[in-house]
């Protein structure tokens, strides 16, 4: 599967969104690497099969094998940070913060790629997940290390509408899956 048939399988209603995939698919503010791990990183994130597999199809032969694993390591350590650090920082208690995670963390220190890139995937991947420590954490390195906030919106462009199509197409799942439940009862 191809973005063009990810677009082709979203309904009419979700007009912007095929509108926006193609926009994105192309995005100048970032460096092919950096766009491409970002699909793919979102993707993963977004937990929907057929997103995960036109963007693999689409964006992987544009990443080098360290890349495409960097960008699959962005996904995998964000959906343990996110799920910890959004709890620290909602949890009443204070001490939660001042805990040690006692996490394996060593993918963020050692990615095998640029560590901007790596840091802006896991941004867009924080992003879907909510986790606003997290955003502020990699927001911060990234406009460090001299990102500008039109490429760090990019990013987050990206990881929204990837995030949408994936909620629609899964809703439309559930939708048939209840269609086709109506009528054989």
């Amino acid at each position: 599967m191809s973005i063009e048939a990810l677009k082709d399988a979203l309904p009419e209603y979700a007009k912007d969104l095929k509108l926006n995939l193609s926009s994105l698919a192309n995005e100048t503010l970032l460096t092919e690497q950096q766009r491409a791990g970002t699909f793919i990183a979102c993707a993963l994130a977004s937990r929907e099969r057929s997103v995960t597999s036109a963007i693999l199809s689409e964006f992987a032969p544009k990443l080098s094998p360290e890349a495409l694993t960097a960008a699959r390591a962005a996904a995998s350590i964000m959906a343990m940070n996110n799920i910890y650090y959004r709890f620290t920082h909602l949890a009443s208690a204070p001490d939660y913060k001042t805990l040690p995670a006692r996490l394996r963390m060593n993918v963020i220190g050692k990615p095998g790629v640029d560590k901007v890139d790596f840091e802006l995937w896991c941004l867009a991947v924080s992003a879907i997940n909510g986790c606003g420590v997290c955003i502020d954490s990699h927001e911060k390195i990234l406009r460090d290390a001299g990102l500008s906030a039109e490429q760090i919106q990019a990013a987050v462009r990206i990881a929204a509408t990837v995030h949408g199509v994936a909620a629609t197409l899964d809703g439309e799942a559930h939708s048939a899956d209840l269609a086709i439940n109506a009528v054989a009862a």
